[in-house]
């Protein structure tokens, strides 16, 4: 079960980092090249629309397999390693922060473009921007954490 965990745990994770990654670094460039602002606006609200469905699976699965292996593979936050503290702080900072944009800003993006008011809609389009990319580097964090913190002694 372990094994199980562990491997769904990475599936989950790589899946949620790689699809900030993608839109930010390949999509949003072409968007923007090849794209008229109204066409990028409904381009970004049907991409997140996707996008965060996903990311609500694999945040439940991220949340399931991570306290599952802390407390029966690591036994629980008082047996577990610093790196695993670490781990958990960042990932409940990524959560968090998924909220803000998914019931803050997503939301009233959506409401904006369903409204055709284009300019707020991308008013709060560049306000994600950077709340997305700080979920990235939060991600990426996470990763390098999780890979070397094994090796780390503390």
């Amino acid at each position: 079960m372990n094994l199980l965990a562990q491997g769904l745990h990475a599936i989950a994770a790589t899946l949620w980092i790689g699809g900030i990654f993608f839109a930010l670094i390949a999509l949003r460039p072409a968007a923007q090249e090849l794209l008229q602002p109204e066409e990028r606006l409904r381009l970004w609200q049907g991409t997140y629309r996707n996008f965060f469905r996903l990311v609500w699976v694999l945040i439940s699965i991220l949340i399931a397999t991570g306290y599952y292996q802390l407390f029966f593979r690591f036994g629980g936050f008082a047996n577990s390693q610093p790196y695993l503290h670490l781990m958990h702080t960042i990932g409940l900072i990524m959560v968090v922060t998924f909220f803000y944009i998914y019931f803050g800003l997503y939301g009233r993006l959506c409401r904006l473009i369903d409204n055709d008011d284009m300019s707020g809609a991308s008013d709060v389009l560049k306000k994600m921007r950077p709340v997305m990319t700080t979920n990235l580097f939060l991600g990426i964090a996470i990763t390098a954490v999780g890979v070397c913190g094994p090796y780390v002694s503390v």
